[in-house]
């Protein structure tokens, strides 16, 4: 499989890197420290055209797809951004532009899309719930038939960017187990107002990705109108999936971005360090070795989301290639920014060298969007042909 990029791609990835660099380390460490949306390299990427890269052209995208997208968030990332900025494209135009451009409808379409390529409209979606976590074949949220539509009612927890969001992807049930022949029956998306009577949030304080809030989000008697329905009623757990593995390629992106960005910083200040016999700390095997070990790894996770980003665009299945390259891709990063912070030493602990925000920042996508363990369980189960084990 041939991945060299064409001309039109490089040129991308530079216009990316460009604006990950204008918007460098530093941006990111105060938009971290004062907890505050990236609003500026937001409007920067948007104006750039980069957001809408895979979302169709009459709607003002470019009308590619998730390997170039894929390409955009790795060069953002390694920039500057870290593991965070990939979060920017998936609440955006994964769980905006994908769902609305594949199961939309056209007034969905044509009024929501150009907004969210312009940067105009921002997303989240609201999945995860307290006692359901992975298994979202448990969710609870119930969206009950009404004269004019459903009343929502219910709890989500963990939900990205809530308080910068217009729009809200809302995954529930829209049918009770007794009513089902399959678990996988009843589950519908609606795509409605953040801003909404009988809707209301919390934040949770959390240890990093400091940029993008985490939400507990709560329903109670929300209204949703008939054209808040987005793609097929009761049937939309496969709409769900091809939704959900899109974002596996962004996450990969990210993660990889971060811990190049990571390994970079390290061999800069290892190279300049110099404490015994004047030779620089980077030349010593014992810190060599592990930065080399977690690039390794890096670019065996990156060369497998190329495949999965390559086999979406091709309209292939992709689900396994795009679930082992985050699950390689979020051990490497982790061990990056680790390894990272042990070549600096005591500085690695600081704020000023920044690696510590990377570490933060990587360590959530290790349970995040979806947790290693339950990618080995897909593994075992579709790769290998193992029984079910929960």
């Amino acid at each position: 499989m041939d991945f060299s990029l064409s001309d039109e791609q490089q040129m991308m990835v530079e216009t990316a890197r460009r604006i990950g660099t204008e918007f460098g380390v530093e941006y990111w460490r105060e938009q971290d420290a004062a907890k505050a949306f990236p609003h500026a390299i937001w409007k920067a990427i948007c104006d750039a055209g980069l957001c809408g890269v895979a979302l169709p052209e009459q709607y003002g995208g470019s009308g590619l797809g998730m390997f170039d997208m894929a390409l955009i968030v790795e060069a953002l990332s390694e920039a500057g951004g870290g593991a965070t900025l990939g979060q920017l494209f998936m609440v955006n135009p994964i769980f905006g532009g994908v769902s609305v451009s594949r199961f939309g409808s056209e007034m969905q379409k044509s009024e929501w899309l150009p907004q969210i390529i312009a940067g105009k409209m921002h997303c989240c979606m609201a999945l995860t719930e307290p006692d359901a976590g992975s298994n979202t074949l448990e969710i609870r949220t119930f969206a009950t038939p009404d004269v004019d539509g459903w009343r929502l009612n219910g709890q989500k927890i963990w939900i990205t960017a809530v308080p910068t969001s217009h729009k809200m992807l809302v995954v529930a049930r829209t049918l009770k187990q007794d009513q089902i022949k399959r678990r996988t029956e009843g589950i519908s998306m609606f795509m409605i107002d953040t801003d909404r009577a009988g809707i209301s949030h919390t934040a949770i304080d959390k240890l990093g990705t400091h940029t993008l809030p985490s939400s507990s989000v709560f329903f109670d008697n929300v209204r949703i109108k008939p054209d808040e329905l987005l793609g097929t009623l009761d049937h939309g757990w496969n709409e769900l999936l091809d939704v959900l593995n899109t974002e596996r390629i962004v996450t990969t992106a990210g993660l990889v971005g971060a811990g190049r960005l990571a390994i970079n910083l390290a061999v800069e200040y290892g190279n300049q360090r110099k404490v015994f016999g004047g030779k620089p700390i980077s030349s010593y095997q014992g810190l060599q070795f592990p930065l080399a070990q977690a690039y390794a790894e890096l670019e065996c996770a990156r060369l497998m989301n190329r495949r999965a980003a390559t086999f979406c665009d091709e309209g292939k299945p992709y689900g396994s290639d795009a679930n082992i390259a985050k699950l390689i891709a979020a051990q490497a990063a982790a061990d990056a920014t680790e390894r990272s912070m042990q070549t600096m030493g005591g500085m690695g602990y600081s704020k000023e060298f920044h690696v510590e925000r990377l570490w933060r920042d990587a360590r959530l996508f290790r349970f995040a969007p979806v947790a290693e363990e339950m990618v080995l369980n897909f593994i075992a189960i579709h790769d290998l042909g193992m029984p079910k084990s929960y």
